[in-house]
């Protein structure tokens, strides 16, 4: 049946040599056009170079070997400024994947409580699910970070007067304290481990019963739920909580104005996007399925969990993508309040060493490789959501 759709003449041996001829010509072609693009970025480069040196500045990345000199507010690795530059990259990288792992669940739980909201038959919760839409889309990111860090550095009391939850929650103009287990990273450990366990159980015995879709569902809800019971629990051995110790906040886990901030404004700016692509993926589900789900007996949030979303996820899963791409571009923005990400770290480095192309450099590559890793996330994810139509269709 092959042959059908060959081109008149394949077999002869003319056909042959007109093929292998454009093979060639195809080839040269695209060698000289990469030629070309090479040449063109080996002659900016050595131009580049040579301007740099005539105006004394070292250029390569060895600086980053360099003692720093400078310190930074937050981190999740222990940095001073004895260590290098190359550290202090560490420490904005994973300052910026904090912020955005962060913001993206905040972010995509708000979007679908509010798109859902926007579909509600009770008038006051389409109006609050509108405004939300309306305000934190039209409202640039920018306007946002500087009301919600105001409102944190201005509104609230100082650090000598905070507001407290007995001593297990404080809060002031110098952040959020909550206490924790005294041994956190035993804690995040177990809780995780068993919290997997569990969700892998529920997923396989779910797969027998749901659809995948719903059985993914429900074991994230039961990771989330074990999650956060096991690392209570892990407080029965021992609590760090909270305390004033002159000027500064010690023990417990520490939330600064700026991550707050920062937290806050990706989270209800992204989740104004994420409610309009949930409420679009909604309606495409015929409002026939609705009901019969309904004649089966099942309630609306059953309707809703069983057969609405999973149906939706294959339109919702692609455009939720570029929102969680945007997101992690949009914590750049971190610079403005003062969050030592990524960003602000190669800004000081800048200022220090001078070296601003190769700060840029390493920039660039952080937030293209992690963007690329979050959009190969979620085309396997895609892929896999829509492989049962894909072989229906083969």
């Amino acid at each position: 049946m092959g042959s059908l759709f060959r081109p008149p003449g394949y077999g002869d041996e003319a056909f042959r040599k007109r093929f292998l001829r454009r093979q060639r010509r195809q080839l040269v072609w695209q060698a000289a056009v990469l030629a070309l693009v090479v040449a063109v970025l080996w002659y900016f480069a050595g131009n580049i170079a040579s301007n740099l040196a005539s105006h004394g500045i070292r250029s390569g990345f060895g600086f980053l070997s360099d003692r720093s000199s400078f310190e930074i507010g937050e981190s999740l690795v222990t940095v001073t400024s004895q260590d290098s530059f190359a550290r202090m990259f560490l420490a904005g990288v994973l300052n910026t994947l904090r912020v955005a792992a962060v913001s993206i669940v905040t972010a995509s739980l708000l979007g679908l409580a509010v798109g859902v909201m926007r579909l509600s038959r009770h008038g006051l919760l389409r109006f609050l699910g509108a405004a939300h839409v309306e305000l934190y889309r039209n409202v640039p990111l920018l306007i946002q970070l500087f009301t919600v860090y105001l409102v944190i550095t201005e509104f609230l009391p100082d650090i000598f007067e905070p507001l407290t939850l007995g001593s297990w929650v404080m809060l002031s103009k110098s952040g959020f304290f909550i206490a924790c287990p005294e041994h956190l990273a035993l804690a995040n450990a177990a809780a995780a481990v068993l919290a997997l366990a569990a969700a892998a159980a529920v997923y396989r015995s779910g797969m027998k019963t749901f659809t995948r879709e719903v059985a993914v569902f429900r074991a994230s809800v039961v990771f989330g739920v074990l999650f956060c019971a096991v690392w209570l629990a892990s407080g029965l051995f021992g609590i760090s909580a909270p305390q004033l110790d002159g000027f500064a906040v010690e023990g417990g886990i520490a939330m600064t104005p700026e991550f707050i901030a920062l937290w806050t404004g990706l989270t209800l700016f992204t989740s104004a996007s994420i409610a309009e692509i949930v409420r679009a993926g909604i309606l495409t589900v015929g409002r026939n399925q609705q009901m019969a789900g309904r004649a089966l007996g099942l309630t609306d949030s059953q309707v809703l969990s069983n057969i609405i979303l999973p149906q939706s996820l294959k339109l919702v899963v692609p455009p939720l993508a570029s929102q969680y791409m945007n997101l992690t571009k949009n914590s750049s923005l971190a610079v403005i309040i003062g969050y030592p990400d990524i960003v602000n770290i190669g800004n000081t480095s800048i200022v220090i060493m001078g070296q601003a192309l190769e700060a840029i450099l390493i920039i660039m590559s952080v937030y293209l490789t992690i963007n690329l890793a979050i959009a190969l996330a979620m085309g396997a994810l895609n892929t896999r959501i829509n492989a049962p139509t894909q072989r229906g269709i083969r």
